[in-house]
């Protein structure tokens, strides 16, 4: 299975390359089914291996003029309040095992899996209906920008998920960033939020097999390598409501697993 892991681990950056988000919602799944990670877990190291492959991506978009640094720093600084006080506050003061219903436990580790299902169905629906025309606001609204920002940081804190798929829309929209600047300047925000998220797990003491993280970010910077030369011949949107079916099967397919089996 670890094999399986590791060529799905292109896809993470595969997608960032070719569509500008979605590899993160992956992420827990593959260190979770194919890794054997236990969830908790594996949302510290979702946080490390989203950030630094967005890194990678936000260096290329940089180098492109594709960053919009005040937008960014308008969306990450409420997120990385929400982040902090869901990682450092509210998610250790979960209990392990929830609550009991006749003989079936409801553990944290369910509640982590069957959230991060639902938000990928979510995902998945915004992919297939592949909104490319966005009716803009005439100037940034930063009040706005910011208010999604805290409630992206509450996605990325409780379940290592960059939120890409609502970051994107919401510089569209809100901060009126033409599409190539939205993709990259996204790509910097989810790995402010996912640098800050992971450091903060190292500070109570979450432990990390460096290693192992740094094999699996490699393999998905090579993928946004590859993402990135195909959407130069590949039409992204056309792709992206193939991928949206994709992650509806992987969604429904962790809660058909999670309650049933």
């Amino acid at each position: 299975m670890e094999y399986l892991g590791y060529l799905a681990s292109i896809i993470i950056g595969l997608s960032l390359g070719l569509i500008g988000g979605g590899g993160s919602i992956l992420t827990i799944p593959i260190l979770v089914y194919l890794f054997k990670v236990d969830p908790e877990l594996a949302t510290s190291y979702s946080l490390f291996i989203v950030g630094a492959t967005s890194l990678f991506g936000g260096y290329n978009h940089y180098k492109l003029g594709n960053l919009d640094l005040k937008t960014a720093l308008y969306f990450a600084v409420p997120s990385i309040i929400s982040i902090l006080i869901i990682r450092e506050v509210i998610f250790p003061q979960i209990a392990s095992t929830l609550f009991t219903v006749a003989s079936y436990a409801v553990s944290k580790n369910l509640l982590i899996m069957i959230v991060f299902s639902v938000l990928m169905i979510a995902a998945s629906i915004s992919m297939i209906k592949d909104r490319t025309t966005v009716v803009k606001n005439p100037k940034t609204n930063f009040v706005q920008l910011g208010i999604i920002g805290f409630l992206v940081g509450i996605v990325t804190g409780f379940l290592g998920a960059g939120g890409g798929f609502l970051i994107i829309p919401a510089l569209l929209f809100f901060a009126n960033l033409p599409m190539k600047q939205a993709v990259g300047t996204s790509l910097l925000i989810i790995f402010i939020n996912s640098a800050i998220g992971f450091a903060g797990d190292l500070y109570i003491g979450t432990p990390v097999d460096y290693a192992f993280l740094l094999l699996i970010s490699s393999i998905a910077a090579v993928g946004l390598l590859i993402g990135v030369q195909l959407s130069k011949r590949i039409d992204g949107h056309k792709l992206k409501p193939i991928f949206g079916w994709f992650v509806l099967i992987m969604g429904i397919y962790i809660i058909t697993k999670e309650v049933f089996f």
